[in-house]
């Protein structure tokens, strides 16, 4: 009698359950349904409004998070491709939040909303928040310092792409080009001697002549940047000095400026017009 009625209390228990997971789906249904009603070009960014944090909706899903968070990414896309919504940016965060809340080992929308936000928002620091999201939930994945080395690399913000880069390397397998985009970024923001290491190691341990010719090219521009800097502010010094340009590199030495003149890569001499004070270098970087 004891063991019938417990085992009537457990089927109680779960048809309460499975009623509770059909009532919350539909809940969630009808909720999108009506959502969708509303016109966008009245009320944008009305949806947003009715879902929550993502670390609340997830205990409502009852362990569906995965498929409410898949939902939640499919109507986000739909809703920032309606242009037709002048704000819909103001809450790009807030919604990919709650996906990553949702299932936080679901990559995609990192990636997608970063896109948005620096392609259609025009939000560089926006992309980077949610990139940075997903490398905080995801510390193996090099994917997104590595995006968020693009974005900042194409706005020409070559310190932030250098830094993402950077801990892109430390990934575990993350792909050789990472370090070849730090030492170009490095060269950018002038720091010359860390971009030579990091081209010297790639030449060095260069798995294919395509690659050591390519690092052997940006070896090439980064000597001579460094050399053609020294020239031009010994060269500077002697004007200051002489109150005139020398009338060839040679005079550097002479006077005691200079110990003795660089010479290229290749070992040839740099090239300088005593009318101007302009110092070129013998080959262009990029053509050897």
């Amino acid at each position: 009698m004891t063991k019938t009625a417990t085992l009537r209390r457990k089927g109680s228990a779960t048809l309460l359950i499975v009623v509770l997971i059909f009532l919350s789906c539909g809940g969630l249904v009808s909720l999108k349904t009506a959502v969708d009603r509303i016109p966008r070009k009245k009320i944008p960014g009305a949806s947003i409004i009715y879902i929550p944090s993502g670390k609340y909706l997830k205990y409502a899903t009852f362990g569906y998070s995965s498929l409410v968070a898949d939902l939640v990414y499919l109507w986000a896309i739909q809703y920032y491709t309606t242009y037709t919504i002048v704000d819909r940016f103001q809450n790009l965060e807030h919604i990919f939040s709650i996906i990553a809340e949702l299932d936080p080992r679901y990559t995609d929308p990192y990636e997608i909303g970063a896109l948005i936000a620096v392609n259609e928002a025009r939000d560089l620091g926006l992309a980077l928040k949610i990139l940075d999201m997903g490398l905080a939930k995801n510390p193996d994945q090099w994917i997104f310092p590595f995006e968020a080395g693009h974005h900042a690399q194409r706005a020409g913000d070559y310190e932030t792409a250098r830094k993402y880069y950077e801990k892109t390397m430390r990934i575990p397998g993350a792909p050789d080009i990472a370090k070849r985009l730090y030492a170009a970024a490095g060269f950018r923001t002038m720091d010359l001697e860390e971009s030579w290491k990091i081209w010297l190691e790639v030449y060095n341990t260069a798995r294919d002549e395509r690659t050591k010719k390519i690092a052997s090219k940006h070896l090439y521009q980064v000597k001579s940047t460094s050399d053609m800097n020294l020239l031009k502010g010994a060269v500077q010094q002697f004007r200051d000095r002489f109150q005139r340009l020398p009338s060839g590199l040679e005079d550097l030495v002479r006077v005691g400026i200079l110990a003795s003149l660089p010479r290229d890569l290749d070992g040839k001499d740099y090239v300088y017009n005593p009318k101007t004070g302009e110092i070129k270098a013998p080959s262009v970087w990029w053509k050897r």
